[in-house]
């Protein structure tokens, strides 16, 4: 199953890049629905996967002289981030002490994505038409990192979309700003989440091998995708955006079923 999660992790890290996403959102539901690995499992390599990438992507960012984040904005949100990502991962493991098996929490995580990803879809279609705002208390920037560090982290995806559209929503940020926002959100609710799952449960069933393999094809995918972007205009981006957000709209479906009625 080592080849799967390799393929698993290359390309919905290369299509993820395509569209402007991490991978998480991707890989989560997707070794979930093959249901080969606990929930445990799938959240710690999923975590992996999207913290080696943001590292990757923010040196990449700031040894391109590219970054642009004002310290007022990324400071507050990093701390809440952070703090977000060690709730994120308590909170998880509350949930799935409520169940008899600790893996039918996989039910709740993936009816929370369904939603949180339709709501996405919805926002992406008529944000045209949705007023934005402007964010200035460093306190209320704090509790969105916090808020998006641990919806991300409870779910086990990085944020991807839902870290688009609060920064589009709350900041009035172009794409470019809200992209680099996301990624440092993600480093700091990922490393605290990843850590605290080794410090309580090792590897959760995972192995080194396998770890830094999908890192690997994560990188590696997420290099041709970023490749592939800069090829295909704007609006081609737009369409995959939306078809992916419906496919793991079906995806997550079929997982709250495996999950609770299986």
């Amino acid at each position: 199953m080592d080849a799967a999660v390799f393929a698993i992790s290359f390309l919905a890290s290369g299509i993820g890049a395509i569209c402007g996403l991490g991978g998480g959102i991707i890989i989560k539901p997707v070794m979930d629905a093959f249901g080969a690995w606990g929930v445990s499992t799938v959240n710690l390599l999923s975590g992996c996967v999207v913290l080696a990438m943001s590292v990757y992507s923010v040196a990449r960012t700031f040894g391109r002289g590219e970054g642009a984040i004002q310290l007022r904005t990324l400071l507050p949100l990093a701390i809440g981030a952070a703090v977000g990502g060690l709730f994120g991962k308590q909170l998880f493991v509350w949930v799935a002490a409520l169940f008899p098996n600790p893996d039918e929490a996989g039910a709740v995580q993936a009816a929370i994505l369904l939603a949180m990803t339709a709501l996405t879809i919805a926002y992406t279609v008529f944000r045209e038409r949705i007023p934005s705002y402007r964010v200035q208390s460093p306190v209320a920037s704090a509790a969105v990192g916090l808020a998006l560090g641990c919806v991300s982290t409870f779910l086990g995806i990085g944020g991807g979309p839902f870290n688009l559209a609060a920064f589009f929503f709350l900041y009035s940020m172009d794409i470019k700003d809200a992209a680099q926002n996301s990624l440092f959100v993600i480093l700091f609710s990922q490393a605290t989440a990843v850590g605290a799952i080794v410090a309580g449960q090792g590897l959760a069933g995972a192995t080194v091998p396998m770890i830094f393999g999908m890192i690997a094809c994560g990188i590696a995918g997420g290099i041709v995708g970023r490749a592939i972007n800069r090829r295909i205009d704007d609006a081609a981006v737009n369409r995959l955006f939306v078809g992916l957000m419906v496919v793991i709209c079906g995806i997550c479906c079929y997982n709250v079923w495996r999950y609770a009625f299986a």
